[in-house]
């Protein structure tokens, strides 16, 4: 079957409503670019042939997939305000009418309904009847298998008539809402084993960044389970986004040359100048243009205002915060919204605590900090930490081929 066939015949269907890129103005069709790009990225494997289709702020998804499969699939995609499964028929008022009877007693054959409602949005003005009139009419037809009920309806039927094709749905999932991935630009999150940094690499990911992760660990001198959990999450969150990559970094050796040179109550200040500094060279390395970290302001010693200028002054890249003002809970409860709070709250070895003196200083001052750096020969150091990484591919294990997808005059393919 043709690709044009496909995406015109008449059957079942996703409709995905865009999010911000409503919004974009002339630049508009980049942003429908990469928000497709991502989501023939999240349609690989699916074991069927797939197409996309443009209507006017709104992405029509099928093929040869089950519609639940699809669903869940667009779901991961950021950029879609929300996803509905709907019905895909020629613009005509019998086969609209047809197809909303229809639409209903599936309804009513899997559950009990008291009411529906009809709510019609119109594009193609050329259609015989209006909005209002159309909506009067399907409530009519309907009205024989059931009363309506406007106000809290149990089931509301949308009709969206466009010229040649209308879209009929009777069920509605929120999506993730945002920028495209990858349309802001690239990151490196500091990715961690808490709650706080998969949350703000999300953020950001939503705000249009397409994100690398880098984490760090103690080792020699901790145990590998704070690596387990980054690639937990990290594959958790490349479910939102074309895989990124994740560096894993020893740190271990490089705290303790601190603590000998002296840190003190300065040793979880300067071990965080030395992971922003190390990921800023890996940033270049690797073509990110921000560093991405999961501070809230004041939520621990290290985080309080002097403490975060501190770090910043040793960064060579912008350092991303989208958490900066949000309270623990908030953001706890974000993480279990999407996906990452039970490899969040498993236990490791995180390698902040490790040689942490007993009272960490809320007031770094630069002067110190940097005699404590100038015993250390920080450039050598930090080729040698970058030399010694190990580059991790969560989520591309679970790849497979691409289907194969036909393409047709008004089809966009889902695969190549």
């Amino acid at each position: 079957m043709s690709g044009e066939s496909q995406s015109s015949a008449p059957g079942p269907c996703v409709l995905l409503k865009h999010g911000e890129v409503f919004l974009k103005g002339r630049n508009r069709h980049l942003f429908v670019e990469r928000l497709h790009d991502n989501l023939r990225v999240a349609l690989r494997g699916v074991g069927g042939s797939t197409w996309i289709k443009t209507a006017q702020n709104v992405t029509v998804l099928g093929g040869q997939v089950p519609v639940a499969t699809l669903v869940e699939r667009a779901r991961r995609v950021i950029g879609f305000n929300s996803v509905a499964p709907a019905v895909r028929v020629p613009s005509t008022l019998e086969a609209v009418t047809a197809a909303a009877v229809d639409a209903l007693a599936g309804v009513l054959a899997e559950r009990p309904v008291r009411g529906f409602a009809v709510r019609v949005k119109q594009r193609d003005k050329q259609f015989p009847l209006t909005s209002s009139r159309m909506e009067a009419h399907l409530g009519g037809q309907l009205l024989r298998a059931l009363a309506v009920n406007l106000s809290m309806p149990d089931v509301t039927l949308t009709v969206e008539i466009d010229r040649k094709e209308t879209y009929l749905s009777w069920e509605r999932h929120p999506g993730l809402s945002g920028l495209p991935v990858g349309s802001s630009g690239r990151a490196l999150v500091l990715l961690s084993g808490g709650y706080d940094s998969p949350v703000a690499a999300h953020r950001a990911m939503r705000r249009g960044l397409a994100c690398d992760f880098v984490h760090f660990n103690g080792a020699p001198y901790t145990n590998p389970s704070s690596v387990y959990k980054a690639y937990a999450l990290a594959r958790e969150l490349n479910r939102c986004q074309p895989p990124g990559a994740l560096h894993v970094i020893a740190l271990g050796k490089a705290q303790k040359q601190l603590a000998v040179a002296g840190a003190g109550r300065l040793q979880v200040v300067a071990q965080r100048r030395l992971m922003v500094r190390t990921a800023s060279a890996l940033a270049a390395r690797i073509g990110a243009q921000a560093l991405v970290t999961g501070d809230s302001l004041g939520q621990v010693a290290s985080q309080t205002l002097a403490n975060l200028a501190a770090v910043d002054e040793a960064a060579s890249l912008p350092v991303l915060r989208p958490l900066i003002g949000w309270v623990k809970q908030e953001i706890i409860d974000e993480a279990r919204t999407i996906g990452t709070a039970d490899i969040s709250v498993l236990p490791d070895e995180d390698c902040c605590t490790l040689l942490a003196p007993p009272r960490v200083t809320t007031r770094a001052r630069l002067p110190q900090v940097r005699a404590v750096e100038r015993r250390l020969e920080l450039d050598e150091l930090i080729e040698s930490l970058l030399a010694g990484a190990q580059v991790l591919r969560p989520g591309e294990e679970a790849q497979t081929p691409e289907a194969e997808v036909p393409v047709g005059e008004a089809s966009c393919p889902v695969a190549g």
